[in-house]
């Protein structure tokens, strides 16, 4: 008898933020493997007797490498139970989710996916920022900053520069000097509001505004870094007023509505 696999997304941090069905699946699974960024305070749901399988990856680092994963989906679930792949965020927003999913139909495993908040949207949201807003952003995209030393995503550059109102990037501390050069070059303007929300909806949340001429310093002067999720477009403006998450606010200068 084959057991099932449940694709769940944790949410982006904070532990109350997992869907009511994903925390009924994480329940009941005998068996959880889960990621580096999964808050540990959900794993005290699992119930006595559930295998634990820490699959955490750090940047240029892998503890376990997306085919041993896929592979321990399938042999858990072909012994007949139920498994839980507990990802950070959603599992089909830059989460390899898709590629599970594959696995388990090449494999005949039946699956399910529970979408979980992702942190472009959380993140933004816990910082007083709306990724879309009838005033100023009526669009937005989300990017993984991996493709910033991608030549084949060249061309997606001035798309994003003069095609989408807020840029929701992931990943990308380490790829900040070429995406902000990057959308320079295709036509973003330096004076464009850009913010880094470390450790968003956490309660060690912090976040840096600036611009994209002045952010660079301000990171480096402020130390934020990975795990942070970046915010380009003008509705960071909106930052300073609707902020209503108490957070360590790194201090920036004003920016001007022009």
């Amino acid at each position: 008898m084959v057991g099932k696999v449940y694709l769940v997304g944790a949410g982006p941090g904070d532990p109350e933020l997992i869907t009511v069905k994903g925390l009924r699946y994480l329940q009941q699974a005998d068996v959880i493997l889960y990621d580096r960024l999964v808050n540990p305070e959900l794993l005290k749901h699992s119930k006595k007797g559930a295998q634990l399988v820490y699959c955490g990856k750090l940047p240029h680092y892998h503890t376990m490498k997306q085919e041993t994963i896929n592979h321990f989906l399938v042999k858990y679930a072909k012994k007949g139970l139920q498994v839980v792949r507990l990802k950070g965020g959603d599992p089909f927003v830059f989460g390899r989710g898709g590629e599970e999913a594959e696995e388990c139909l090449r494999n005949e495993v039946p699956f399910e996916v529970v979408p979980g908040i992702t942190a472009g949207i959380a993140a933004s949201a816990y910082a007083g920022i709306p990724v879309t807003h009838r005033f100023l952003s009526r669009s937005f995209a989300f990017i993984t900053g991996h493709q910033a030393g991608d030549l084949a995503a060249e061309h997606q550059w001035s798309h994003l520069a003069k095609g989408v109102d807020t840029l929701c990037v992931y990943m990308g501390v380490s790829h900040l000097s070429t995406i902000i050069n990057q959308l320079i070059q295709h036509g973003k303007s330096p004076q464009t509001p850009i913010a880094l929300i470390q450790w968003g909806t956490l309660s060690d949340q912090r976040t840096v505004v600036g611009t994209l001429e002045t952010i660079e310093e301000r990171v480096k002067v402020a130390g934020v870094s990975n795990p942070s999720m970046i915010v380009i477009g003008e509705v960071v403006r909106l930052h300073k007023e609707l902020n209503w998450f108490h957070e360590e606010i790194i201090p920036s200068l004003p920016i001007l509505h022009g």
